[in-house]
């Protein structure tokens, strides 16, 4: 990665990798990305990638229990849960279902 990104430009860059139909968490990113106690900043990121020229596909992160935690973030009442079922991911109660199935790691990489 280039010397001149801070973290968030290195979220949203992980964050882009996320590939259609998968999803991944706060808590995967920054343990990709080497900071494992920061997913709470990986998640005040994908709160600030709409400022974003290049699209953050922000809706495929969620928490480590598959909870769409950053859905009020996102203009419309249920646009992440909306985005994500466009790609054939399953949400219940804000609650994506087949979670293990659907989740990528970064680490895998």
């Amino acid at each position: 990665m280039k010397k001149s990104e801070n973290f968030y430009d290195k979220v949203y860059k992980t964050a882009r990798l996320v590939p259609f139909g998968r999803v991944t968490s706060y808590g995967a990113i920054a343990a990709y990305l080497g900071a494992a106690r920061s997913a709470r900043m990986v998640g005040w990121a994908m709160n600030n990638s709409h400022n974003q020229i290049e699209e953050v596909p922000a809706h495929r992160v969620v928490n480590r229990k598959g909870l769409l935690t950053g859905k009020h973030h996102f203009d419309g009442t249920n646009l992440m849960q909306q985005l994500l079922e466009n790609e054939g991911i399953v949400v219940v109660e804000n609650q994506i279902q087949d979670f293990e199935k659907v989740f990528w790691n970064p680490i895998d990489l």
